[in-house]
């Protein structure tokens, strides 16, 4: 009998020893957690409440999406946030192509970023309308390794000033709607038929966008790039691996992306699993959340739900589904250490904030 007893008592430790390598659902509001691909498009947000309460800080990206005069609103606003509460809140700057021909454009363009950044941006946001809106004097469209671009990006460079990109789109992009692999995309690209490239085959193809973003990077080794919604290389991490390989000052966030994680692990969880521990480095949680002033309660009670449904993903081997995909897959239950820098450490090293 004791000899059982000691048995069983030896099983238990393991147990116990083992699960303890691991987060539950129930830890979710005691770990510390950063959103690091966030939206505030608004002074009169709830996003921050939302936040303490489930033990997030939040960090605001100002993006060039909707008019040079918006990105000035909002970086006030995310300026009057950062300086509110600083160990809660860090933004991003961004800039205008306005002006693009005029030969003053570089030097203003650089003196924004000097002032966002005294102001207490830390990095600075590029959007996929380099690529797929914007065009020079002769019509031509503007890709991100123009040369015009190099004078900015060595300045990001030399002052340690990470670029944050999203440029380009998922690879569901350049095909029809009914042969998307998630239905996030099919939704997106239905109710933004000017961004469904499958639309336009005047413009770049997916290899030409991803492409041109790596011939920026090599013109620029010493830039620090986080690249937006796992680097428009969501569709395969194996692509993604071979990425970061190559661009050793490279993360990524998965902001708006878990959906094709969630695709992928359904048909090769291991696979998945194995990339998460081995990138465990250049990870970052983010949502793509946008806060524009919505209905308080519905918002943050949203906002939770998405925070809490990703969490269980990362932390869990549960069986799940999702709205975005068809069939079921399951948790990745990666190991504290893990989740640790994805939620926190990894933004903290690659930003230098918090």
């Amino acid at each position: 009998m004791k000899r059982k007893s000691h048995f069983l008592l030896l099983i238990t430790i393991v147990f116990f020893a083992c699960e303890n390598k691991y987060y539950s659902v129930d830890n979710f509001p005691e770990v510390e957690k950063i959103d690091a691909h966030y939206h505030i498009y608004t002074n009169n947000n709830s996003s921050l409440e939302q936040a303490a309460n489930d033990n997030f800080k939040l960090f605001a990206i100002n993006t060039y999406s909707g008019g040079c005069e918006r990105v000035v609103t909002a970086h006030q606003w995310l300026k009057e946030l950062g300086e509110e509460k600083p160990d809660e809140f860090a933004y991003s700057a961004t800039f205008c192509l306005d002006g693009w021909d005029d030969s003053a454009w570089v030097d203003n363009t650089i003196s924004w970023i000097e002032q966002c950044v005294a102001d207490g941006a830390n990095s600075v946001k590029v959007w996929k309308n380099i690529g797929m809106e914007y065009r020079d004097k002769d019509s031509a469209l503007i890709m991100i390794d123009d040369p015009k671009f190099d004078p900015i990006f060595e300045y990001l460079a030399k002052n340690n000033i990470p670029l944050v990109g999203h440029l380009g789109e998922p690879k569901n992009c350049w095909l029809p709607a009914d042969e998307m692999t998630t239905k996030n995309d099919s939704g997106y690209f239905s109710r933004h038929p000017e961004y469904h490239m499958y639309l336009h085959p005047e413009f770049p193809s997916y290899e030409e966008q991803m492409a041109a973003r790596d011939r920026m990077l090599e013109k620029n080794p010493d830039l620090v790039f986080i690249g937006c919604h796992l680097a428009s290389l969501e569709w395969s991490v194996d692509t993604l691996a071979e990425f970061l390989d190559r661009f050793p000052n490279a993360s990524v966030d998965m902001a708006a992306r878990l959906g094709q994680v969630f695709y992928q692990t359904r048909d090769d969880r291991d696979k998945v699993r194995k990339f998460f521990v081995d990138y465990q480095d250049r990870l970052m949680y983010g949502t793509d959340v946008i806060d524009s002033g919505q209905e308080k309660e519905a918002f943050q009670e949203e906002l939770h739900q998405t925070w809490l449904l990703d969490w269980e993903f990362l932390v869990t081997d549960k069986t799940m589904s999702s709205s975005l995909i068809d069939g079921d897959f399951q948790g990745l239950k990666l190991p504290k250490e893990v989740i640790n820098k994805i939620y926190s450490e990894n933004f903290k090293k690659w930003y230098k904030t918090f």
